[in-house]
């Protein structure tokens, strides 16, 4: 049984970096009339109180989301992803933080689909009456994102994101989604695939980008952002990453421009940092 629950970190600067770049690939997606679909494999609950138990016992956020909240001089990607934000907040106040399913939900034209996996039961059972009411175009499912995923790709408008985020609480999570997207990318290699993981002293996840590298796609761009310096001894998250295939060509430049700005803003000690390296076709 997976013990992760998402609702302890709504907010932090891994859902920063991760909405952030989200908000940029559905933005761009919808320059086009086509419909497109978006596929999300491990959706969590679907938003998250901040004054709920498990928000409060971290509060996470208020270095998180929270440190960008009141600023009057945001980038415009920036402001992009914190105005979504602001749309589930309409009393003005910081009280909802929206996870990928709503974030997405609120970008999606008529023509679009979401289609959402969640595997914990308390977080499916949440995230299925918020999905319940968004319409045919949302459909959630209580199933496992890696072992589903095969069965919607090429999605009907073959147009679309795949958002891979899971928890990494178990070891083969990394080489799961290494083998899930080899497949994924035969059935459908002109999708876009957006998958976060967290910096962590441990070697899965330093060689995680490498072997994302070495899956042989032709586009891919890579960013983190590291917050503070990893503390000696420590098992703890320092930073997150975003691997995104085929990314729009526009991505690259509008991270360059804003992510030391980010950087800045969230930064815990003088060692924060970020990268950001690409490769496009």
């Amino acid at each position: 049984m997976l013990s992760y629950r998402h609702a302890f970190h709504a907010g932090n600067h891994a859902d920063v970096l991760k909405h952030y770049v989200l908000i940029q690939v559905l933005q761009y997606l919808s320059l086009k009339d086509k419909a497109f679909w978006v596929i999300d494999t491990h959706a969590g609950a679907g938003a998250y109180a901040l004054d709920s138990q498990y928000a409060e016992k971290l509060q996470e956020y208020r270095q998180g989301v929270s440190l960008l909240w009141e600023h009057q001089d945001l980038p415009p990607g920036i402001a992009a992803y914190v105005a979504q934000v602001k749309a589930c907040n309409p009393g003005g106040a910081l009280r909802l933080y929206p996870g990928s399913p709503m974030l997405t939900r609120q970008m999606l034209r008529p023509q679009d689909k979401l289609r959402l996996f969640e595997l914990h039961t308390t977080d499916f059972e949440l995230l299925h009456q918020w999905a319940d009411n968004q319409g045919k175009q949302v459909i959630a499912y209580a199933d496992d994102g890696f072992a589903r995923l095969k069965a919607l790709l090429p999605p009907e408008s073959r147009r679309g994101l795949v958002l891979i985020d899971p928890s990494y609480e178990l070891r083969e999570d990394y080489q799961r989604l290494l083998d899930v997207l080899k497949d994924a990318l035969l059935r459908f290699p002109t999708g876009t695939y957006a998958v976060w993981y967290p910096q962590l002293p441990k070697p899965e996840s330093r060689q995680l980008p490498h072997q994302l590298k070495a899956l042989g796609v032709r586009s891919w761009l890579h960013v983190t952002l590291g917050v503070r310096s990893p503390a000696p001894g420590s098992f703890g998250m320092h930073g997150s990453g975003m691997f995104v295939i085929n990314p729009p060509w526009t991505l690259a430049q509008t991270l360059q421009a804003e992510m030391p700005w980010l950087t800045a803003a969230l930064a815990e000690d003088p060692g924060a940092t970020h990268s950001l390296e690409y490769q496009l076709d």
